[in-house]
């Protein structure tokens, strides 16, 4: 299974689970979601990349699309991307049921 397989099934379960959870995240602002966006994006390039060159992981290059962010490769933003779409829904969800 390539990383980007794997990626895009994550990406799949979290727009799933979110609709699930509360047709998506309506209710939550689009300037606030870009924002997370763009900060977990940036957090996990740097990171990433630090992680990777001190050697605590790698990734197979024959399972990888090829175009990497510092060294960091694109499916690895599938995770931060999954959890922007997920957790703001499961966030109004629980928020609603404490409101009853």
């Amino acid at each position: 299974m390539t990383y980007l397989l794997l990626a895009a099934c994550f990406l799949l379960i979290a727009v799933l689970l979110s609709l699930a959870a509360g047709l998506g995240i309506r209710g939550v602002g689009a300037a606030a979601l870009g924002i997370a966006a763009l900060c977990l994006l940036v957090l996990t390039a740097v990171f990433d990349t630090i992680m990777i060159a001190a050697g605590l992981f790698t990734y197979a290059d024959a399972l990888i699309l090829g175009p990497r962010i510092g060294l960091a490769p694109v499916e690895d933003f599938a995770y931060p991307l999954a959890a922007v779409i997920l957790l703001p829904a499961l966030w109004m969800r629980l928020r609603r049921r404490d409101d009853r």
